[in-house]
């Protein structure tokens, strides 16, 4: 199992595909929502992986103890600085010179600390950004938290994550996920450190030194990041732009997949002014 050592971190993550697009760039990799496990890219593989080569990293606390597919939780509270190390670690070890970076939530903040981390932004191409702000405060992520070996309870705090629509269609899908949320999510004291790592990003007046190309989308019926928030960061970015994929919850890239893959895809490609 490939793990990447950061200080007294090891931070498991997988790799899928092989890079075959025309595109300077080989991998991209994904940043992950506050204390979901990698389930949650499970809608970009297909779409993803080919392509590029795909990295998807366990945020620490998260991962399949089952499977030694684990990240490790050092005493927290952790910081956006100590998950894009971690991110810096797994490319490292992955090989991995530059990359399309893709955030949700949390996992943009720490795609925007990344870019602006010398250490870690040669290795940036560019940002994905999806439910994100340019300031922790700005989220209310406290309705994603459920206890993993409570499967009700997993399913119902989904209601934050997802649209009526997605959960009314894909009842199914729903039960599948709280199943993946017993076996991934981070418990109580992983999730509070990594909140945390939120509550302490504010890159307001910031956002003039990124300089990389920037897509944000966002739901339309996000509930924990309003989107209003999402079109202020694309405005605060120099290369930023802002795009709604209409009916979506907080977790666009699960609850529309097609629209959010299709616009990835195009993003990486093509999209450099």
């Amino acid at each position: 199992m490939p793990y990447a050592t950061n200080g007294d971190a090891r931070i498991y993550y997988e790799t899928h595909g092989a890079a075959y697009a025309d595109d300077d760039v080989d991998a991209v990799a994904l940043c992950g929502e506050l204390g979901y496990g990698p389930w949650q890219w499970g809608w970009q593989h297909a779409a993803l992986a080919g392509p590029y080569e795909l990295v998807v990293p366990a945020t620490r606390g998260t991962g399949d103890p089952d499977a030694d597919a684990r990240s490790d939780a050092p005493p927290g509270p952790w910081s956006a600085a100590d998950l894009a190390a971690d991110l810096e670690a797994v490319l490292a070890d992955a090989g991995v010179d530059s990359a399309h970076l893709v955030g949700v939530g949390l996992g943009g903040c720490v795609a925007l600390t990344a870019a602006l981390d010398p250490a870690v932004s040669s290795r940036v191409a560019d940002l994905a950004l999806v439910g994100t702000a340019a300031s922790g405060g700005a989220l209310a992520p406290d309705a994603l938290w459920a206890d993993p070996d409570d499967a009700d309870e997993a399913e119902a705090s989904l209601a934050a994550a997802l649209s009526a629509d997605f959960l009314a269609d894909q009842p199914d899908v729903a039960e599948r996920i709280a199943d993946w949320r017993a076996a991934e999510d981070a418990d109580r004291e992983s999730w509070e450190a990594a909140r945390a790592a939120l509550d302490g990003v504010d890159l307001s007046d910031r956002l003039y030194e990124v300089t990389n190309p920037a897509l944000v989308l966002h739901g339309s019926t996000d509930a924990v990041c309003p989107p209003e928030r999402g079109r202020a960061l694309a405005e605060g970015l120099p290369r930023g732009r802002f795009e709604p994929v209409v009916g979506a919850g907080h977790l666009a890239n699960v609850d529309d997949a097609p629209t959010v893959n299709d616009r990835l895809l195009a993003f990486f490609g093509t999209d450099r002014e």
